[in-house]
């Protein structure tokens, strides 16, 4: 006989109506369970209940609010207890009656997972095997469902309220909880040991720059720097893996935006938690069961450029949409952030670029490059350490393009420095000793850096701060950044005398006096190089008609015969023989179109 009709005959006969004889037959599992251990009887009495409640959950607690749903189910428990003579202890009971609930009204086995805070993921791999992770550690937990339509009703308590759905036609979904808890779900024949959920849990409270300043993700150094960038509106990218931190990281980044700014959010599902008051919140829709109605994030993303946003803010870019991303970080939409996975900071421009590829137009691969260096400003880069920790590894600047090669330099970079006695990885993040070429737009923004710069070093003439070479949007960089008004430190030339020969390089077109660059052209740099070489060579006590082997090196091949009609003009008789190369990028970056070396006797 099953439980609900045991409560009628129980019902009856408190109403003094004739029922039928209710013989206290035990459960089979209860039964079994006294030769058990007492966690093995607890999961036979739970199954039991579980079975006769859910069964009939919808005509018994259809119309109950939730303190009434407890007591009824709080009876139920307490009559099959007795009818089968099983003794618990009041925690017990208690339990029993929470997994009940959990299952007539929350997410079954897994409800009191979400309820625990200690618990940051929680995987179902099918009904036997749920594991959940805690401070960056996975653990299987003792505790299963009742099989494989179990775990499907579950998820469909998920995804119902958010009009998603999931069938053999569609055997996989995203989806949120309520408390914004990221969710997805794949069933088969996608997934072959049955339905597999995946719960990204979020803390009740959003997590702020003092959490993940305890939790040693970055000091608060990293994250007054970060304020700053975010103040000056400066594009970022948050990079990582899986379960890196990416997103929380963002949270906290977002933080720093300030208010009274118009903001947009993107996402597949809604996740962010943002603190400010003017913020709209937009989400993706998948296709209904005709297979129409989808909003993709690259749909939103173009909305929401007619919505007169400050800042946009993309949860992640996996697409096309990383395109429309680029392009509003470039029309007016400064400031603006977003997520994407990677290993590091240069897999994240490769990623980028394979997105962009993604969206179906067809760009030459230095457009791509072009609009990615133009856009994006700083990558901070996050990891998840073998010890469960998560860190912020890298934050990397993009300074421009070169060469169809996207330019970057390393900011600050996690060294470290040992294990503690508890397995923890000791290290911090430290400046690299560049001085990034965004610097003027803090003053630009009215920003105040604190004494020492965060450990970057002051700015040095001897040793000029990279141009930002490519950049469509350089506030607050003015032509004093340009190599041709920078003395640089390198380019005059250097010579080394050995068996009977002089060995010279890097002969620039770089005036001595006042160590700049002489001009644009290929003819005024080629002149230049030519007397700076000469130069050199009497120095070292001989001459230009000495000369056995030359190397020219162009910036650009087709400017040969130009470069030519001035190296001849240099020598009496037959000019010397060589060949010629490309410039190297540090050349290329101080704006040479030319430089020498030879070999002369001595």
């Amino acid at each position: 006989m099953s439980l609900s009709s045991r409560i009628e005959q129980a019902r009856k006969r408190a109403e003094g109506e004739p029922a039928e004889a209710l013989a206290p037959v035990p459960y089979e599992g209860v039964r079994r369970a006294t030769s058990l251990g007492r966690e093995q009887q607890l999961r036979e009495v739970r199954d039991a209940l579980q079975r006769d409640v859910v069964a009939s959950s919808k005509e018994l607690f259809s119309a109950a609010d939730g303190d009434e749903l407890r007591t009824r189910i709080g009876g139920i428990v307490d009559r099959m207890l007795a009818a089968n003579g099983f003794a618990v202890t009041r925690e017990e009971r208690l339990r029993l009656i929470d997994e009940v609930v959990a299952e007539v009204t929350g997410l079954g086995p897994i409800e009191p997972l979400l309820r625990d805070d200690t618990i940051t993921e929680v995987m179902v791999n099918g009904p036997d095997q749920i594991y959940i992770e805690r401070k960056g550690k996975i653990s299987r937990v003792d505790t299963s469902f009742m099989g494989n339509e179990h775990v499907l009703r579950i998820i469909d308590r998920i995804i119902a309220p958010l009009g998603r759905r999931i069938d053999q036609s569609s055997p996989r979904v995203d989806a949120r909880l309520p408390d914004g808890s990221r969710v997805n779900a794949i069933i088969e024949p996608l997934s072959l040991i049955g339905p597999v959920i995946t719960i990204r849990k979020f803390a009740a409270r959003p997590y702020t720059v003092e959490d993940l300043i305890g939790f040693g993700t970055a000091s608060p150094e990293m994250f007054e720097f970060l304020r700053c960038c975010v103040e000056a509106r400066l594009n970022v990218f948050i990079s990582g893996g899986t379960g890196s931190g990416k997103t929380t990281t963002l949270n906290v980044v977002s933080s720093f935006i300030p208010e009274g700014e118009r903001i947009v959010t993107i996402e597949d599902a809604a996740e962010l938690q943002l603190r400010q008051e003017h913020v709209v919140t937009l989400e993706a829709r998948p296709p209904n069961l005709e297979g129409l109605g989808e909003i993709t994030t690259r749909d939103l993303l173009r909305n929401a450029l007619h919505m007169r946003p400050d800042r946009i803010i993309v949860g992640e870019c996996r697409g096309g949409e990383a395109l429309d991303m680029i392009q509003a970080m470039t029309v007016g939409q400064e400031g603006s952030l977003s997520t994407g996975h990677a290993n590091s900071a240069p897999d994240m421009l490769r990623r980028l670029e394979t997105m962009i590829l993604m969206s179906g137009y067809e760009m030459p691969l230095r457009t791509i490059r072009e609009q990615i260096a133009s856009a994006v400003d700083l990558i901070v880069h996050t990891a998840r350490l073998k010890d469960g920790t998560r860190k912020v590894m890298n934050i990397t600047e993009v300074y421009g393009i070169e060469d169809d090669v996207i330019l970057t330099q390393d900011i600050f970079v996690f060294e470290q420095t040992g294990v503690d006695e508890r397995g923890k990885i000791v290290g911090e993040l430290r400046p690299t000793g560049e001085r990034p070429t965004f610097m003027p737009k803090f003053a630009a923004s009215g920003i105040v850096l604190p004494p020492g710069e965060f450990g970057i070093p002051p700015e040095d003439p001897a040793r000029p701060v990279k141009a930002r070479v490519g950049k469509g949007r350089s506030i607050g960089i003015d032509g004093g950044s340009d190599a041709k008004h920078r003395r640089l430190d390198f380019g005059l030339g250097r010579a080394h005398s050995a068996g009977g020969m002089v060995y010279v390089s890097s002969v620039g077109p770089v005036v001595p006096d006042s160590g700049r660059l002489v001009g644009d052209s290929i003819r005024a740099q080629a002149q230049q190089c030519m007397q700076n070489l000469k130069a050199v060579l009497e120095r070292e006590g001989t001459s230009l008609d000495r000369i056995v082997w030359a190397n020219w090196a162009l910036r650009d091949p087709s400017e040969f015969e130009e470069f030519q009609e001035e190296w001849v003009k240099w020598f009496d008789g037959d000019v010397p023989v060589g060949q010629g190369t490309l410039l190297p990028p540090t050349h290329r970056r101080a704006g040479f179109r030319v430089s020498l070396g030879v070999i002369a006797q001595a």
